[in-house]
């Protein structure tokens, strides 16, 4: 194909005809957006083979590895909304390339730490910060960049297969890195994909200029993303303090409130919030939020109940370990590719509802099989079935969502719409541990496959009320 004239991609870059643009370019730069996703689901889940190793490595305990991890969670979460604000003001590809240069140097510093402190500052700090700036513009590039519904639902379904793929096979490759070569070489494997991104993202087009005069609503940005921190604080304490974690999660839930007031002021005076409210008066966008929300803490938390369960009741090692977790891995892989035929056929309330369906089926599965055989390979069907449901739905529910605005709220919505999805990681992780971590045998297992089954019902519910035919993009 003969490269696109200087003059189209101009066209492209200022937002006056995106159509002129080829489709195979439209299609190479899905590329670095893919990987980029996965890079980041990957470090998400790639950790939690390696805690003993790098506690023994560092001279420091599973809970200072642990603390890193969590605190990775909150920078990614608190910083997710200002990250989307950023990418509209100094321009979609800028924020994407200086996210992956901040993240790779936090893999670097990490893989090269000699302690606990400098692993937080590398892993916690600057890749958490690196993920908050990268993720929003792959998504809102991603909007803009394919307009049609099956094309978008293709191109979402591309990143979320490799988001899945990441989350889903980072115990594994994570166990095999770190079992052939060390720990370390994980975070030297990330820094080396990010360098690969960056390179790929060179002939990346942003279909919309910069907006240097957008504003960046400081004060909201400060009071959300304290809400958040503690919010996803009292979460995480719910294992060792439940009265810490009720007073963790009313303070941040009484800060949020004072957000809300805060926008709410600002937009009566005529000032840029960092959230107009018109984003939460959807109710569509509301209820694919919630199942965003849903899909990631049922999928999270299955991870961690699942490895628990094999590493610590069946004494499964790391690489053992992930090659269970493969059923999953290709059931997600399978579905999440077939997006743009299951677009074409299917509303999208009907993908998401069949997701769910299917999802909560392999739990059931699960917890059917697992009771009944000491074997466990007879796990492998139930996670190729919550791999094809969740990978049904995770494109659709994440095109109800950025499809209900227009180009101008992009920004907004993406940072909202992975901020969600990120808390509900948290809430999964949380909420399966809270049931397992006492006494990870067969009981307290199925019980925590049972609360994400219920959760997975309640998104099933709010799937059935999504409209039964899509609603139109609107434009601003």
């Amino acid at each position: 194909m003969s490269p696109v004239p200087e003059s189209e991609v101009t066209a492209v870059q200022t937002g006056q005809d995106l159509t002129r643009m080829p489709r195979g370019r439209r299609r190479r730069m899905l590329a670095p957006l893919a990987l980029a996703q996965f890079i980041c689901s990957f470090a998400g889940s790639n950790m939690t083979v390696m805690i003993q190793d790098i506690s023994e490595d560092l001279d420091t305990t599973v809970q200072g590895v642990q603390t890193a991890i969590t605190v990775f969670l909150l920078v990614m979460a608190a910083l997710m909304i200002p990250g989307g604000i950023l990418s509209d003001r100094y321009g979609r590809k800028r924020c994407l390339v200086t996210g992956l240069a901040v993240y790779g140097l936090g893999a670097l510093l990490s893989a090269l730490a000699p302690g606990l402190g400098l692993l937080i500052l590398g892993n916690s700090i600057l890749e958490g910060i690196g993920t908050a700036l990268l993720i929003p513009p792959v998504y809102i590039l991603t909007t803009l960049l394919f307009t049609e519904v099956a094309d978008r639902a293709r191109a979402f379904g591309t990143i979320m297969a490799m988001g899945g793929i990441g989350a889903a096979a980072g115990p594994l490759l994570g166990g095999l890195i770190t079992s052939a070569v060390g720990w370390r070489a994980a975070f030297v494997f990330q820094a080396l994909v990010v360098a690969l991104i960056i390179v790929l993202s060179r002939d990346l087009a942003d279909p919309l200029p910069p907006d240097p005069g957008r504003d960046l609503d400081t004060g909201g940005a400060a009071l959300s993303a304290v809400g958040l921190v503690l919010v996803v604080m009292g979460i995480l304490a719910t294992d060792d303090n439940g009265w810490l974690a009720a007073a963790l999660l009313v303070a941040g839930a009484l800060v949020l409130a004072g957000f809300f007031r805060w926008v709410r002021r600002r937009e009566r005076r005529g000032e840029q919030p960092l959230l107009p409210l018109e984003l939460f008066r959807d109710r569509t966008s509301n209820l694919g939020l919630i199942t965003q929300h849903t899909q990631w803490l049922i999928l999270m938390g299955l991870s961690f109940v699942v490895a628990t369960y094999l590493q610590v009741v069946r004494g499964y090692d790391a690489i053992e370990t992930g090659v269970i977790f493969t059923a999953s891995t290709a059931g997600l892989l399978a579905t999440s590719l077939g997006a743009e035929r299951f677009a074409r056929r299917r509303a999208q309330r009907t993908l998401v509802m069949a997701g769910f369906t299917v999802t909560v089926g392999g739990i059931g599965v699960l917890i059917g099989l697992a009771a009944g055989s000491p074997d466990a390979w007879v796990l492998t069907p139930g996670l190729l079935l919550i791999g094809l449901g969740v990978g049904v739905m995770l494109t659709p529910s994440v095109n109800v969502v950025q499809s209900a605005f227009p180009e101008d709220l992009q920004g907004e919505i993406s940072g909202l719409s992975r901020c969600v999805s990120n808390l509900g990681s948290s809430v999964g992780t949380a909420v399966a541990g809270t049931v397992i971590v006492a006494d990870p045998a067969v009981g307290p297992y199925a019980a925590a496959l049972v609360v994400l089954a219920v959760f997975g019902l309640g998104g099933l519910g709010a799937a059935a009320l999504l409209p039964r035919t899509p609603a139109p993009t609107r434009h601003g």
